[in-house]
């Protein structure tokens, strides 16, 4: 008998504190009809103090528990899939968050993908709980403030001025019988894999000493010039081929698509994605008021497409990412 798996909770969380591609102009030295317009950013969130990795993940894994109606105690799986910039180096995160939300019988572990790391998160726990049958629920959660790590005055990480603090849940059910998981797709293009890392050249520094805790440097790109001709060449195939081959593991067909939730980018290249496979932006939910919060984009994309009917019952849709190293994901759900 075939056993499904579904999403039965989605939950969010973004600190208080908000900074407009107006705040953004002095940061950048870009004017800010070119930051809202080109580049996506109406708004981020930034992180407090208190806004840890760990501390983010739990306030939204509660809600996504809230909105699943299921106790807590009742998980047996928790899965972080957020920063690596975290509370501490050389840590599970993902225990932390398990204690703060009381998952008092699950096993706790992190998935580390970057910002491709929902999809592959989703495959994880789903094998995990075909495998066994005592793991009916599985929570998968991510939080992300590295814009922290972010020098705005540097021209080399431009497409990391969006990126947002904040974090997302998914509630994942074994025997579930609504929002199934139908397959995922996952390749990797390793000829990218040091093209972005932690440094402390001047550039990347700027005039902050990069120290948070334990962690040092901020992040840059070292090859300028062969990542962008790289990802030129292959971004936007390397997309559609898994957000197409996700939809064929589940039976379907790509024309059948009926809204994407995708990392969030610059506007042009995320209405080509749109094009090429057969969607609109009314099809989607672009996060201009939130900002790239690394793998936490997928569960917003999902919760605002909800909220603003864009998801209907019966519908297929993907949730896709991409991350730096450099790693493209989409994972195909039958919605209702």
């Amino acid at each position: 008998m075939m056993i499904n798996v579904g999403i039965v909770g989605v939950g969010t969380y973004v600190p208080e504190q908000i900074e407009t591609a107006a705040d953004l102009v002095a940061q950048t030295g870009i004017p800010e009809a070119v930051l809202r317009d080109k580049m996506g950013i109406r708004q981020r969130h930034v992180a407090g103090e208190q806004d840890t990795i760990s501390y983010m993940a739990s306030r939204a894994s509660a809600r996504a528990l809230e909105d699943a109606g299921v106790p807590a105690e009742q998980v047996n799986l928790v899965i972080s899939h957020g920063s690596e910039y975290k509370d501490h180096l050389v840590w599970n995160a993902a225990s932390k968050i398990q204690h703060n939300i009381g998952a008092i019988n699950a096993q706790a572990f992190e998935v580390y993908a970057l910002c491709a790391g929902a999809p592959i998160a989703l495959q994880t726990a789903r094998g995990i709980m075909l495998g066994d049958e005592s793991v009916r629920y599985a929570l998968l959660t991510a939080a992300s403030r590295e814009n922290d790590l972010v020098n705005l005055r540097n021209e080399r990480v431009r497409f990391m001025y969006n990126f947002g603090a904040g974090a997302g849940a998914l509630l994942l059910e074994r025997g579930a019988t609504r929002n199934l998981l139908l397959g995922v797709s996952v390749i990797t293009d390793g000829a990218l894999s040091e093209t972005v890392t932690l440094n402390r050249t001047p550039q990347a520094l700027g005039t902050n000493p990069g120290e948070f805790g334990d962690l040092r440097g901020r992040l840059d790109v070292n090859q300028p010039d062969f990542m962008a001709e790289r990802l030129g060449a292959v971004s936007l195939q390397n997309f559609v081929r898994v957000i197409r081959e996700s939809v064929e593991k589940g039976s379907a067909r790509l024309e059948d698509l009926r809204f994407l939730g995708i990392t969030h980018m610059k506007g042009s290249f995320y209405r080509e994605i749109l094009s090429a496979v057969g969607l609109t932006p009314e099809q989607s939910v672009y996060l201009e008021d939130y900002g790239h919060i690394q793998s936490a984009d997928q569960a917003f994309t999902l919760e605002l497409g909800l909220k603003q009917g864009k998801i209907k019952p019966g519908d297929l849709i993907v949730l896709a990412g991409a991350g730096v190293g450099y790693t493209w994901s989409a994972a195909a759900i039958r919605w209702g």
